[in-house]
């Protein structure tokens, strides 16, 4: 049951139509899995923490240096060298201490990545490496749960909510990954697509209002403009073609 401090805690959200004191005990009781606590993965763990998110999963085997602090908001120059799952962690309880958050220190690897996301309703993808997402998009298509993805380049980002056979997977959208490389980003740009990723899975999670399926949805911050482009399937995709 949620206590008094918590129905203080999440009034204004609560009051919204068909949220109520139900909505909230489903956010609650649900469990999501972050995969990354760096630019993206920093807005998404603390809008879904202070919205009372009851069960966080965060997972990264890295830690924070000075050139992640201009977007890593989980994090600060006090913490550089701890691991930043760890970071999360300590910066969630003190946002929120109503929610649970366990700290993965592990590096995301195929023998690992099943268990690691274990029993999550939802997988979200704060990662900046392709390897990695391929792995977390097999995973979800294992276990029949969404993934919401999120990327960001400079002053733009995209996102999109993946859910096959419903929609296509991520490898779906990209059968091939691009050439790694160390690429511009200003902090505002996780900020707003991870904001986003954030209110995709409280809308999955509550039922409320509609998921980006099908689509991909495009941030072009120097226009200060949205684009939304019809994602298709592809019906040879190695991933969720048998699905």
């Amino acid at each position: 049951m949620l206590s008094e401090e918590e129905l203080k805690r999440y009034h204004r959200q609560m009051i919204m139509d068909k949220w109520g004191e139900e909505t909230q005990q489903k956010l609650k009781d649900s469990k999501i899995f972050i995969a990354g606590a760096g630019g993206l993965g920093s807005p998404v763990s603390i809008y879904l923490a202070v919205a009372g998110i009851g069960n966080i999963r965060i997972c990264d085997f890295d830690s924070p240096d000075w050139s992640n602090l201009n977007r890593q908001i989980l994090h600060n120059h006090g913490r550089i060298g701890t691991n930043k799952a760890v970071s999360a962690r300590q910066t969630l309880n003190e946002l929120n201490p109503h929610v649970n958050v366990t700290a993965f220190t592990d590096k995301i690897v195929a023998d690992n990545v099943d268990e690691l996301v274990g029993d999550a309703q939802l997988i979200v993808d704060c990662m900046d490496n392709f390897p990695t997402r391929y792995l977390l998009n097999e995973c979800a298509i294992r276990k029949r749960i969404p993934l919401v993805y999120g990327s960001i380049w400079g002053m733009e980002g995209r996102l999109s909510f993946l859910y096959p056979p419903e929609t296509p997977c991520f490898k779906c959208l990209f059968p091939e990954p691009p050439p790694s490389e160390v690429f511009p980003v200003v902090g505002a740009t996780p900020g707003i697509i991870g904001s986003l990723q954030s209110l995709e899975v409280i809308k999955y999670l509550t039922g409320i209002g509609e998921n980006l399926k099908g689509k991909i949805l495009v941030w072009e911050g120097k226009r200060v403009e949205f684009k939304r482009y019809k994602a298709y399937k592809d019906p040879e995709c190695p991933a969720c073609s048998k699905l």
